[in-house]
């Protein structure tokens, strides 16, 4: 317009042989390129309706004033907000079937940074998926770490919705290429706390003068010893747990986090919790084994117990889980892909990570290991030593003849 241009991204991908510049058009005559071809046609149609608009109701056009009444039109269309929203209501509906209330509040935490990482980047509340590229995902990341300082753990967690988002997107058409691509996350540095058998020992023997703290000490040491999470906690069942043909409890449930199945066997000590508190005032109501209170709560409670008790690790209840993978089971020679059935994940990689290998189990296993081969090996003797031990033997026997 009066010899200025303006760009922008349509979105669509060809090959460059494909493309005949002269008529804008491709030059194939494949589906895709036909599709490309109508899609072409259509904002040239849209464009011509826009200018004639725009004339009649501003007479001073530009290409700029242009380009975005064309964008403003579609933007109802295929946007990056448009298909964030429906996903945040289908989980909205999902809650407490396929999701925990959790999952959904942090689907609503990144639509808003998102909207604001637009407003103060791009100033506009929405862009067409055609501009979700490689390079719109490194202003983001970029946003988050340096205008916000987020630490790598929270740029992954403002930033795997938004993944899930753009492969919806691949899925439905809106999308012909992944803008996640060549994009390399920094990974945060996971540091899993745990406690070992001795500090658990120190748990076992503390008392609390508050009953509600010996209880609070009680179902973190219930989860040590079956490696339950506190959501699954409070959702714990009498008819979860199952006696076996041998006589032996089992606990099974699926678990509220990934829906997958946990098979665990009860050990002697969260049996003897558990009829501890059967018929008390902390025993769970509808069908519940215990009346558990919020993970925050016992959080608190968690670290005047861990201080009475002597530990210098600040205690919180997810640590239970931890100890379990690591002092209860690793340490204990249980192997991994047991623990993995019994932990209720996906596949063992997630309870490679998890689980951490104690120095006590390397001590245990490498002791073992030394009594195993011990006296099978035996080093050739050097010769040279040989050499030198009959040069001896000879002077020896020289200054004894010499004596004589």
């Amino acid at each position: 317009m009066d010899g200025k241009n303006t760009a922008f991204s349509t979105g669509m991908e060809l090959f460059p042989e494909q493309w005949d510049a002269k008529q804008g058009l491709s030059i194939g005559k494949s589906k895709e390129e036909s599709d490309i071809n109508t899609q072409i046609e259509k904002y040239r149609s849209d464009l011509t309706g826009y200018y004639k608009t725009l004339l009649e109701t501003q007479s001073y056009i530009t290409a700029e004033t242009l380009k975005n009444a064309l964008l403003r039109n579609t933007l109802h269309r295929n946007t990056l907000m448009q298909e964030f929203a429906e996903i945040i209501e289908e989980k909205r509906q999902a809650v407490g079937i396929l999701i925990a209330f959790s999952t959904y509040q942090k689907y609503g935490q990144v639509y808003r940074l998102l909207k604001k990482f637009l407003s103060e980047k791009y100033g506009m509340p929405d862009i067409p998926f055609g501009q979700v590229d490689y390079s719109f995902i490194e202003a983001y990341d970029y946003y988050m770490k340096v205008n916000l300082q987020f630490l790598p753990k929270t740029v992954m967690f403002y930033m795997k919705p938004l993944r899930t988002i753009v492969k919806r997107a691949l899925n439905k058409g809106l999308l012909l290429q992944d803008p996640f691509f060549n994009y390399r996350p920094e990974r945060p540095i996971l540091k899993r706390r745990w406690l070992s058998m001795d500090e658990i020992e120190r748990l076992m023997q503390v008392q609390m003068k508050r009953e509600t703290a010996n209880f609070v000490r009680d179902m973190f040491l219930f989860s040590t010893f079956t490696g339950i999470a506190h959501a699954d906690m409070v959702n714990l069942r009498h008819d979860n747990i199952h006696r076996q043909e041998d006589g032996s409890l089992w606990i099974t449930l699926n678990r509220q986090k990934t829906g997958s199945v946990s098979h665990i066997p009860m050990l002697d000590l969260p049996l003897r919790i558990m009829e501890k508190y059967r018929n008390t005032n902390f025993a769970g109501r509808d069908g519940r084994v215990f009346k558990m209170t919020s993970v925050t709560n016992m959080d608190v409670q968690l670290k005047k117990i861990g201080k009475a008790a002597g530990i210098t690790k600040p205690l919180c209840y997810h640590m239970s889980r931890h100890s379990f993978a690591s002092s209860i089971c690793l340490s204990q020679g249980v192997p991994i892909g047991t623990l993995s059935q019994m932990m209720g994940h996906q596949n063992i990689a997630t309870t490679q990570i998890y689980a951490e290998i104690t120095r006590t189990k390397i001590n245990e296993d490498m002791t073992n290991l030394a009594e195993r081969i011990q006296g099978k090996y035996d080093l050739p003797e050097n010769p040279v030593n040989k050499f030198i031990e009959r040069r001896k033997s000879f002077s020896r026997e020289q200054s004894n003849n010499n004596k004589q």
